[in-house]
């Protein structure tokens, strides 16, 4: 009998991946797509970073590399915590994983009993709450919104800890809303997590090199808690490296050990390839991120001056990232043809029909009444989806 195992049947598929999908099946049907939904810089590796991967191979790292990843790539990510983070770790404290997700499962699947809570401000980042699941924790949703640029209050984190909770996750910048914690944020949430000692911190900060505002902040850096945050990073977005796949940890060396432990049962080190490509681009330093950072700013300005003149759009102020997450449940209830909107799903797959633009209802994210929109595409093509966008929502009614 067909039958897949319950772990599996409650998890969902997500919604980034799933969308993305539905825009290449309707591309090779020969639709003209414009695609928003996929969270990914669409630049080229840097040529440093490929140089070093094709002297990799020429320098045969073709065997297993360590469980927990080679020492030199580990020493670049503490020698990258130190110099832009301030952030002081030893090479048994860092894992390298396959992507900073395979990091963050990681994670879980070392920490979390079953009935164990995790904390997870919405909107939160597709997966979080599905890895949660998969670890036998609970997942506690606090609801955050626009009005408060999406962003939870040290008294809502207060409020929703109680004995069984075990950690708490977040990205800073946002994913999906553009949005970052300021350095008084994190200390307020810092002293309340304090308070709590049995509570671990996974610090999700993939987007840090797309920062429109200044410097990075962590809040691995309050000294109360940093023996208890997990620092999640990896080379995806800031250096335009998707496919290479490599994440890290910055993590007390307990659970640095532990997710070593786990990762060799489960995938053993990641592609020695992509590391020594990951290497490079760590030692090269992140000035090499801030032209693609510029561009990027520049989009979320048009973006969002284009998004003043769609009536029903609801926007704030991203900081990083390349998202914009406006409310739109304006449109809740109307209708077209043989479309009615019960919420942003049905909005998104609309707009994919009827203007062949894909985005992703904020369903997936905690967060019904928004849709996201990613602006990691040229200013051609994003006016274009812009247009196509307006113009299917004008006709709803």
């Amino acid at each position: 009998m067909e039958k897949v195992s319950d772990r599996l049947n409650k998890m969902a598929v997500s919604a980034t991946l799933a969308m993305a999908q539905k825009s290449r099946d309707l591309q090779a049907q020969g639709v003209d797509i414009i695609n928003l939904s996929i969270g990914e810089p669409d630049f080229d590796t840097p040529e440093h970073i490929k140089e070093a991967a094709k002297k990799a191979i020429d320098d045969n790292f073709t065997h297993y590399p360590p469980v927990p990843g080679y020492d030199s790539l580990r020493k670049a990510i503490v020698n990258k915590f130190k110099r832009e983070n301030n952030l002081d770790y030893s090479v048994d404290q860092i894992v390298v994983s396959t992507g900073a997700k395979h990091s963050i499962i990681n994670v879980f699947l070392s920490i979390l009993n079953p009935g164990d809570e995790v904390i997870v401000p919405a909107p939160y980042w597709v997966s979080y709450v599905d890895m949660v699941g998969l670890a036998e924790g609970i997942p506690v949703v606090i609801k955050c919104d626009i009005n408060s640029d999406f962003k939870m209050t040290a008294t809502q984190l207060e409020s929703a800890i109680t004995t069984k909770t075990r950690a708490i996750i977040f990205s800073s910048p946002s994913n999906p809303t553009g949005n970052l914690y300021s350095k008084e944020e994190l200390k307020n949430l810092a002293s309340v997590i304090s308070k709590h000692p049995n509570i671990i911190v996974l610090s999700d900060e993939i987007y840090e090199h797309i920062n429109f505002v200044g410097k990075h902040e962590s809040i691995a850096q309050f000294s109360e808690i940093k023996d208890r945050v997990v620092v999640v990073n990896g080379v995806s977005k800031g250096y335009a490296m998707t496919g290479w796949r490599i994440g890290y940890i910055g993590a007390p060396a307990w659970i640095a050990k532990a997710v070593t432990k786990l990762q060799g049962q489960f995938t053993s080190g990641a592609c020695t390839i992509a590391q020594k490509a990951a290497e490079a681009a760590l030692n090269a330093g992140s000035e090499q991120c801030k032209e693609m950072t510029a561009i990027f700013k520049k989009r979320r300005d048009i973006v969002l001056n284009f998004m003043k003149d769609i009536p029903g759009f609801k926007t704030n102020l991203p900081e990083g990232a390349f998202y914009v997450f406006p409310e739109v449940s304006y449109f809740f209830d109307k209708k077209y043809e043989n479309y009615t909107i019960k919420d942003s799903n049905d909005l998104a797959l609309y707009l994919l029909d009827k203007g062949h633009v894909a985005t992703v209802g904020g369903t997936a994210f905690g967060s019904p009444e928004c849709l996201r929109f990613s602006y990691a595409t040229s200013e051609e093509l994003m006016l274009e989806a812009l247009n196509r966008i307006k113009n299917a929502l004008a006709l709803l009614k």
